[in-house]
């Protein structure tokens, strides 16, 4: 689906300074933790029997896709084919569910970071079928590159217990979910500020420091 995109709220001097936050960061980021990225991945090749580095198409700025590296933290099983991970889902391997409760597995996102394909903050970029089928509006999401980090990314900490809880979690995260990270990511987008991004980034390395009344403080129902 071909739509134009809104043009970004952000100024020059705003995006220039993310961007170069972003690249600087990244570098100091990559430069000490590779090697916890090469044990991860050698772990999670013995742990799923394959090459533990996991590759995927993702929706980035301006509709246009590119490669995201992560650390690999499921196994192949057959018929089980959803892109809604819940927190028992088969497919995920011992070691895998650690990771992700550490973010080991976000950390070779870093190099998507340095070749300008990602922020540190901003919407998870998504598989095709969502953010690319956004709409009027809500295509502003479109205007920035995907971040590792950011206000929905902190409320939905815990979206895999969420998806658990719920009879289909494939359609939940369609229908309720994915509406909701619209709406938290627009209103990110149209209040920008970089002391903001740096507020996420801190709350999401130490999760109590988050300000009560916050998106990340807020509740599911399910």
């Amino acid at each position: 689906m071909n739509q134009q995109n809104p043009i970004s709220p952000l100024t020059a001097r705003q995006r220039l300074m993310k961007h170069t936050f972003d690249f600087a960061l990244a570098l100091i980021g990559l430069c000490l933790t590779w090697w916890i990225i090469v044990l991860a991945v050698i772990i999670a090749s013995i742990d799923t029997r394959s090459f533990g580095l996991f590759t995927q198409a993702r929706v980035g700025a301006g509709g246009k896709k590119f490669t995201i590296y992560k650390v690999k933290t499921m196994r192949i099983i057959k018929h089980v084919t959803t892109t809604a991970t819940a927190g028992n889902d088969p497919r995920l391997t011992v070691t895998g569910k650690w990771m992700r409760k550490l973010k080991i597995d976000e950390l070779p996102q870093l190099v998507n970071i340095l070749l300008g394909q990602m922020s540190f903050v901003g919407p998870r970029p998504d598989v095709e079928g969502f953010a690319d089928r956004l709409e009027g509006e809500d295509r502003i999401i479109l205007t920035l590159r995907p971040g590792i980090t950011g206000p929905a990314t902190l409320k939905y900490r815990k979206e895999e217990c969420i998806l658990a809880s719920v009879p289909d979690p494939e359609a939940y995260n369609k229908e309720v979910i994915f509406p909701d990270k619209v709406r938290i990511n627009k209103e990110y987008i149209r209040n920008y500020t970089f002391v903001g991004d740096i507020q996420y980034i801190i709350q999401t390395v130490f999760p109590g420091r988050s300000r009560p009344g916050s998106e990340s403080d807020a509740k599911v129902s399910v």
